[in-house]
């Protein structure tokens, strides 16, 4: 049975503490977080006392690649802290996309970054957005990423942003399911805007039934909640059933 999370990008327009924010979480039947650009906001003891007493896992973090590649060593063991040894590369830009030698090299890059991460005790994964979806012929460049890219580095699909960018999430799963430590679970309108998981075009049955039993953690987001309190409640209740 997968793990299932939230990314806490989500609650970001709660104006709490980082603890208050995980007592919330703690609430619901999550089993997990996933930290965003907030993590920095408590001190490190402050939040893993506050996953401890809610009983949640810090499935993964992402982190910019800058500070990645700066220090990989130290941002493992600052994550280390809190139990958490699953990193993501969250966001490369387009042109690093744009064509077969740009993939190449980006592919070069982080599996040399996930090499480093993995020797310091840590793994690395890589989320996806819509731009990754650009086609390169017989392929697009999220798929020539998969292949050219070595083991150390994992991926973090994001099935929404898959399907923003035409593709078929649920056949991104199946056929790379080796790949996945991660799957954000997210959902978006046909124009490709962010919208609440199981009222847009994304198929979120049939992704489910690809994920369930295959991919490791299923983690819940919503971009662009109106009530991220109500998000909250409906991605916990969408992952129990």
């Amino acid at each position: 049975m997968s793990t299932t999370a939230i990314q806490l990008y989500t609650l970001r327009e709660i104006d709490e503490p980082l603890p208050s924010l995980l007592d919330r979480v703690g609430q619901t039947s999550f089993d997990g977080v996933e930290f965003a650009h907030r993590f920095a906001d408590a001190e490190t003891a402050q939040v893993a006392d506050a996953l401890e007493r809610n009983g949640l896992d810090a499935v993964s973090a992402h982190v910019d690649i800058d500070r990645l590649e700066t220090d990989p060593a130290g941002t493992v063991a600052t994550y280390a802290e809190i139990g958490c040894d699953t990193l993501v590369v969250p966001w490369l830009d387009p042109d690093q996309f744009a064509d077969a030698d740009s993939v190449a090299t980006t592919a070069e890059r982080l599996t040399r970054l996930a090499e480093l991460v993995a020797d310091a005790g840590g793994t690395l994964q890589y989320h996806n957005h819509d731009h990754e979806l650009v086609s390169l012929g017989e392929q697009t460049a999220l798929e020539a990423l998969i292949r050219q890219s070595g083991d150390a580095l994992g991926f973090e699909f994001d099935i929404g942003w898959i399907e923003a960018g035409g593709a078929a999430p649920e056949a991104f799963i199946e056929t790379h399911a080796d790949r996945i430590e991660l799957l954000h679970l997210t959902d978006c309108s046909e124009d490709g805007t962010p919208t609440e998981v199981g009222t847009g075009a994304v198929d979120v049955t049939s992704c489910l039934e690809a994920a369930l039993g295959n991919v490791a953690t299923i983690v819940y987001e919503h971009d662009e909640p109106n009530d991220p309190q109500s998000s909250l409640e409906h991605g916990s209740a969408l992952l129990a059933d």
